[in-house]
């Protein structure tokens, strides 16, 4: 797959932070679809089939983890690795979004969007992409 792009899915409802790694990642050469609430994320994940999904936990319609737990229980879905992006920094979170499958969690307020793009690039390096 050298010269298809990477498809990622970013589910996050701050319209202003979506624009942002949307941009960053299109400049990294990735594909990236966006949807603003977790009800849309869901139905995206499913038309798009992205080779990788960012997820904010916090979000109207559908909160991160109910999107997560659907992913993870749709075989459609089920093996598309999921990184948390979200503003829950909290043990019980993280702990929470790795029994229900992410690949990984980053707290936003801790992490630059050129550091989010080396996450996903580490992961994607995992699965062979």
């Amino acid at each position: 797959m050298s010269n298809n792009k990477t498809k990622v899915l970013l589910i996050e409802d701050e319209e202003m932070l979506a624009n942002m790694y949307e941009v960053k990642f299109k400049n990294e050469g990735f594909d990236l679809v966006k949807a603003l609430d977790g009800a849309k994320g869901l139905e995206l994940a499913k038309q798009e089939k992205p080779d990788f999904i960012l997820l904010d936990i916090i979000m109207p319609k559908m909160d991160g983890f109910s999107v997560l737990k659907a992913l993870k229980e749709n075989d459609s879905t089920k093996h598309i690795p999921v990184i948390l992006l979200t503003n829950l920094g909290q043990e019980e979170d993280v702990d929470r979004g790795n029994k229900l499958g992410a690949v990984g969690y980053l707290v936003k307020a801790n992490i630059t969007p050129s550091e989010v793009v080396s996450a996903v690039k580490k992961e994607i390096a995992k699965v062979g992409k």
